[in-house]
């Protein structure tokens, strides 16, 4: 390394010491992508905030919402088999009826979920599929908006944990193995959604934060194991408990190595995940307002004069940052572990301040 690269890192690391200062931030990784390669990591304060362990980049985060986009990539694959179409009736292929009560004849499509166009809610909670199905909970009807299918964006968990059990049910896997063999090893990960297939030493503890006593507390139920549901499990129904929709664990490295597949649309050092056409369908925004494609949005103005791609992440008081430029070939992960959340147009301040922080260091 050059004494140039040297300093320059010095002066980046001092840099973002400044917004997890500002933000409270307990610990966070960052990794950043330029022409295609990962150029830089770092982690920055604590992984136990008791312990007093410092936080390295083989430490492994519950990333929240990012993982959505794996199990997007996960549809694509099966789409590209053949074996479903994105216009296909969204609770044909779940196997229970999903129509909305007041549209009865509209149909609800896979497509629709994977953008959060279905016209689904979490008002009943989404932990498990007993919510939106009309033979076990006689409010399934409160899991629809009173709009077309079709017609708006609204943000749902739902939406997800119903795509885990498409996974299951159309590639005879469990949901978490179709993860692990068709994407994550692919492209040599260390990452998973089953909390006992990893090493738990390498768990980040998450924090959330309290503003009246200005103060945080752990919240261990993030990387809770599941172990008598998992024993129980009925494949295509009991998907939510690996979380299609927020449960992936992974480092902030192996997350910068995953989105590079993104970037390079389907294709890393070699190894196709998805097609071009599937990787360009996923990123293509079908909302305007939000930009949301299939589960990777367009954010025009998190970087001023920048496009990227890519989604967030926030539960259990962590907040995960993943966004790229496909055509420039540059990109950034952040996770914090804990911070002092403030938003502004829909995005946490500390988000937004890391990753200008690192794209005037590394970029500019």
């Amino acid at each position: 390394m050059t004494q140039q690269s040297n300093a320059q890192n010095e002066k980046a690391e001092a840099d973002f010491q400044q917004v997890m200062e500002k933000y409270s931030a307990i610990g966070a990784s960052v990794a950043v992508v330029k022409d295609g390669q990962i150029i830089y990591t770092h982690s920055f304060g604590l992984k136990d905030l008791e312990k007093k362990l410092p936080l390295t980049d083989r430490d492994i985060f519950r990333i929240a919402s990012i993982s959505k986009s794996f199990s997007a990539t996960s549809i694509m694959q099966l789409v590209e088999a053949g074996k479903i179409h994105l216009d296909d009736d969204f609770g044909d292929l779940v196997g229970f009826k999903i129509r909305n009560p007041k549209f009865p004849d509209q149909k609800i499509t896979l497509k629709m979920a994977l953008s959060h166009t279905s016209g689904l809610n979490d008002s009943q909670g989404y932990l498990n599929l007993d919510v939106i199905n009309p033979d076990k909970n006689p409010d399934w009807a409160k899991c629809y908006n009173n709009y077309p299918p079709g017609s708006k964006f609204d943000y749902c968990n739902l939406n997800f944990n119903l795509i885990g059990t498409i996974i299951e049910k159309k590639s005879g896997e469990r949901f978490d193995n179709y993860v692990k063999n068709h994407v994550l090893k692919p492209l040599g990960l260390y990452a998973g959604y089953c909390v006992d297939s990893l090493d738990s030493t390498r768990f980040v503890s998450l924090y959330e934060y309290h503003a009246d006593t200005k103060s945080f507390s752990s919240s261990p139920t993030a990387y809770a194991p599941r172990r008598a549901e998992i024993a129980n499990y009925v494949m295509g129904y009991s998907t939510p408990v690996f979380s299609p929709t927020g449960g992936m664990k992974i480092s902030a490295k192996d997350l910068a190595k995953y989105m590079i597949m993104h970037m390079n649309y389907g294709t890393s050092n070699g190894v196709k995940i998805i097609s071009k056409n599937s990787a360009k369908k996923m990123q293509t925004a079908l909302t305007d307002d939000e930009g949301y494609g299939l589960a990777i949005r367009t954010a025009d103005h998190l970087i001023p004069g920048v496009k990227l791609k890519g989604h967030t992440g926030s539960a259990y008081g962590l907040y995960s940052t993943m966004f790229f430029n496909p055509k420039e070939k540059f990109g950034f992960v952040i996770i914090t572990n804990g911070i002092n959340a403030t938003y502004t147009d829909g995005f946490p301040d500390f988000s937004r301040a890391a990753i200008n922080s690192l794209y005037q260091s590394f970029l500019k």
